[in-house]
């Protein structure tokens, strides 16, 4: 994943690059098709604009020539003193229209550069929630938020002044080539003779540029990486005393991306002044040969005047040609980021014609799984799960044991289907849970991860979040289950009280029931527990345990746990060693015919049951 989302332009050759490129900007204005009536108007608007604007030159140079003469024999200046009120007054009612229309295109050009990139970034939004646990896994969060701010923005410039100016470009460089030609040809002709190279240096800067702001992109990503993992994890980095290095590395990666801004910008600062002189070079020859002309009689001051601001509007567009190409550049190269996530194939899909997953007992099977991680699953030293079967019936709890890596995370993620499985196959009351829905199977599983996360929001919020439409009454019952209930209501605004960033307002114990509080106000079938209790004392987990088994009855149950507690009301005890399950049985058959289990015990769960009984707990 991390390689599938890395630009590749160094990599391709210039021909690849080019058609690459002009296959993103096509897919960029395909997002146009929706707007199809506004984009018509733009571009009706662009046009009215642009022959507004050709227009306004025929008239000053008929106001010269007809409203404005010189009298060779008496030296006075005379002429058509009525024509001239009307040129000026159709002068500036052309640069009304002009504006007027100038407005309607710059308004309706952001309109649809703003509904883009809404589109494009609710769309980025909903890939990234719809990718399976593989993409994540090795997706960089920096990656992603810098895809769905800075190149949705990138892109949203693109459609809404990239898209229109080229064309105004064009149809304005047309309009005056025209104008030119039916003028002097000559002069036409001196004009003209810079456009190759102009347009050849833009190219050249359009291909010099696009690498430089990919770079600039993926340098915003980097620092935004830095920033999140390092405000996420500003405590640890505090307690060693590792700010100096943090900032170390934090300002190479600023000062890469300081110089990649300094590079484009120095191309530009080369780059626009010289097609700028190259103008001016042409302005300084029109000049003496019309001059040239207007003495010799074969052009009209008024017309040599015309001549000069068709000239100067030229420039316009070749001026805005340099902008267009780092506009269209940074648009592509953006365009590319956002199309690898929109492209990118989550490992588990939905299959056509799924069906709902209703009326679940909770009668959960593994049938010979296998699972990799790996881009080459089938072989069988990479399995983090290698022929597991088992059969958890409606009602029972199953607890799941044994070191770090065995496997016992990965089996219970695979019911939900964050993962698929490499072979073999899951099934919930004999259905194959490939066969139905995601929804509708994840809607029948309550989960409290390893990793409890609370989003900043309230306390109440953060306990709905599965069920929005809970009563008070479901949700005090689901929090004096997990014996939070009293806790919440001491706060100073009880459930409406605001948990900060993760929850960090909250012990670790606290965030565990209110994790097992949102999940059983879901009121699923089946219930996974991954080590949920682990971060509450001896105490708190009795509690929670005995509310537990009341509410757990009629539900199968996964728990991922290490305390006794749990392990001993177990229906069933899986113990898991390299990805295969090497025992199974209840508390009391494996501590007297378990060999791995009667290890765990000895080293992790003796003490808690001595602890237990000093304390006077019964289960």
């Amino acid at each position: 994943m991390a390689a599938s989302i890395d630009s590749g332009f160094t990599y391709r050759s210039k021909s690849v690059t080019i058609l690459y490129a002009m296959r993103t900007a096509f897919r960029l204005i395909r997002f146009l098709k929706k707007y199809w009536l506004r984009v018509t108007l733009a571009y009706v608007c662009l046009i009215v604009a642009t022959a507004f604007s050709l227009g306004i030159p025929e008239l000053i140079k008929r106001a010269i020539d007809r409203g404005i003469s010189l009298d060779l024999q008496t030296g006075q200046m005379t002429g058509d003193q009525q024509f001239l009120l009307f040129a000026g007054l159709a002068i500036i009612g052309a640069s009304l229209m002009r504006g007027l229309f100038g407005f309607g295109q710059t308004y309706l050009g952001e309109f649809i550069g703003q509904r883009v990139a809404y589109d494009i970034r609710n769309r980025l939004y909903d890939r990234i929630q719809r990718l399976s646990f593989a993409f994540h896994d090795t997706a960089q969060t920096g990656q992603l938020m810098s895809r769905a701010t800075q190149d949705v923005e990138a892109v949203r410039m693109f459609v809404s002044m990239g898209a229109l100016r080229i064309v105004q470009i064009a149809a304005t460089s047309i309009g005056i080539c025209a104008m030119l030609f039916s003028m002097n040809w000559t002069l036409a002709l001196i004009t003209l003779a810079a456009m190759p190279p102009v347009a050849y240096w833009a190219i050249r800067l359009g291909r010099k540029l696009r690498p430089i702001w990919t770079d600039i992109k993926e340098g915003i990503a980097k620092m935004g990486i830095h920033l999140q993992e390092n405000l996420s994890g500003v405590s640890v980095v505090r307690a060693f005393s590792r700010e100096p290095y943090e900032i170390k590395g934090f300002r190479q990666k600023a000062r890469q991306y300081y110089e990649d801004g300094l590079m484009a910008s120095r191309i530009q600062a080369f780059n626009m002044p010289f097609m700028a002189f190259i103008f001016t070079l042409v302005s300084g020859l029109v000049i003496w040969y019309g001059g040239r002309e207007v003495v010799g009689g074969r052009l009209t001051p008024g017309e040599l005047t015309q001549f000069y601001f068709y000239l100067a509007m030229m420039m316009m567009p070749i001026r805005m040609l340099g902008f267009m190409v780092n506009l269209v550049s940074r648009g592509i190269a953006s365009g590319e980021r956002i199309f690898e996530v929109l492209d990118a194939q989550s490992a588990v899909k939905e299959k056509l014609g799924a069906t709902e997953l209703v009326d679940v007992k909770g009668r959960v099977q593994f049938e010979s799984v296998a699972f990799s991680y790996d881009v080459n699953p089938y072989e069988s030293l990479d399995a983090v799960l290698d022929k597991v079967d088992l059969e958890a019936k409606p009602g029972q709890m199953i607890a799941l044991l044994g070191s770090t890596g065995s496997g016992k995370s990965t089996l219970v993620n695979l019911i939900p289907r964050f993962y698929d499985v490499t072979s073999g196959r899951i099934t919930i009351d004999g259905v194959d849970i490939r066969d139905v829905t995601l929804t509708s199977l994840r809607h029948s599983i309550g989960i409290v991860q390893q990793e409890v996360f609370l989003f900043s929001a309230t306390v109440r919020d953060n306990i709905v979040y599965g069920a929005t439409d809970a009563s008070d009454e479901q949700v005090f019952a689901a929090t004096r289950a997990a014996y939070l209930h009293e806790f919440i209501e001491s706060m100073p605004e009880g459930y409406d009280t605001w948990v900060g960033e993760r929850g960090l307002t909250l012990s670790g114990g606290q965030k565990q029931r209110l994790a097992i509080a949102r999940t059983l106000l879901v009121n699923p079938r089946i219930l996974i527990f991954d080590d949920s209790t682990s971060s509450v004392d001896t105490e708190t987990e009795f509690l929670i345990q005995r509310a537990l088994r009341e509410l757990m009855k009629g539900r199968t149950t996964f728990v991922i746990a290490q305390r006794l507690q749990t392990v001993r009301d177990a229906d069933q005890i899986l113990v898991l060693d390299k990805g295969t399950i090497v025992e199974r049985g209840t508390h009391a058959q494996l501590l007297e015919e378990g060999n791995i289990y009667r290890q765990i015990y000895e080293l992790q769960l003796r003490d808690q049951e001595e602890a237990l009984g000093k304390e006077g707990y019964q289960s």
